[in-house]
């Protein structure tokens, strides 16, 4: 099963992405934790990407590709995968295509601007090992610990109601016509977001014939 989400920033892709892992037995792949992890390390990566990140504007297509080409050909993405965060742009779709990388289906949570802005207000992220929450819709066992390893939960720069509004308007600009591109090509699978959780997931096993 080789699947990507689309959805605006804090529709709830990585927390839908972690339960399909889990479900369908193939790793996610997140664009954002990889650029995460290379910008605390520090590499050429993290340091070309850090500039486009902290302004809520999108990673260059170049950058995105070559990351996550590199992370499909290990084995355990054999047997299929999760996009997280890819493609967020057509030239991102068309480059996959032309690497032979071939998606069953792409599945888009819808989720209003005003929710997004609530959602990401709420959002703690764990900045170790990356686990996201939410206050409301997906707390932590412990306030403020991550559930996982341990680590104390942050908000991040990019959360910020302002950074979220500049981040939407580039979704919307850039991302949004991916519907379209998907569409043409009988791919894509749309799933109201804005319900609860478990509610969204029941009806993305749905939209790709998965058994929950």
């Amino acid at each position: 099963m080789k699947l990507t989400l689309l959805g605006a920033p804090g529709a709830g892709k990585g927390t839908q992405s972690d339960i399909l892992s889990r479900k369908l037995g193939v790793p996610t792949i997140s664009t954002g934790n990889i650029l995460r992890s290379a910008i605390h390390d520090g590499t050429s990566v993290g340091l070309a990407a850090k500039s486009y990140i902290d302004k809520g504007q999108l990673v260059p297509d170049n950058v995105i590709i070559d990351i996550v080409q590199e992370r499909l050909s290990k084995p355990d993405c054999a047997n299929g995968f999760i996009l997280d965060g890819m493609p967020r742009t057509i030239p991102q779709a068309e480059a996959l295509i032309a690497h032979g990388i071939e998606l069953d289906s792409v599945l888009s949570l819808e989720v209003s601007d005003e929710d997004i802005v609530e959602r990401m207000a709420g959002r703690r992220v764990c900045p170790r090992c990356g686990a996201s929450y939410h206050v409301r819709m997906n707390p932590p066992k412990q306030d403020g610990i991550c559930d996982a390893c341990g680590s104390e939960l942050i908000v991040r720069k990019d959360d910020a109601p302002e950074t979220v509004r500049k981040r939407l308007q580039v979704y919307h600009a850039s991302t949004e016509v991916l519907k379209d591109f998907y569409g043409k090509l009988g791919r894509l699978r749309t799933v109201n977001g804005s319900q609860s959780i478990e509610g969204a997931n029941e009806d993305i096993l749905k939209a790709i014939g998965a058994k929950a």
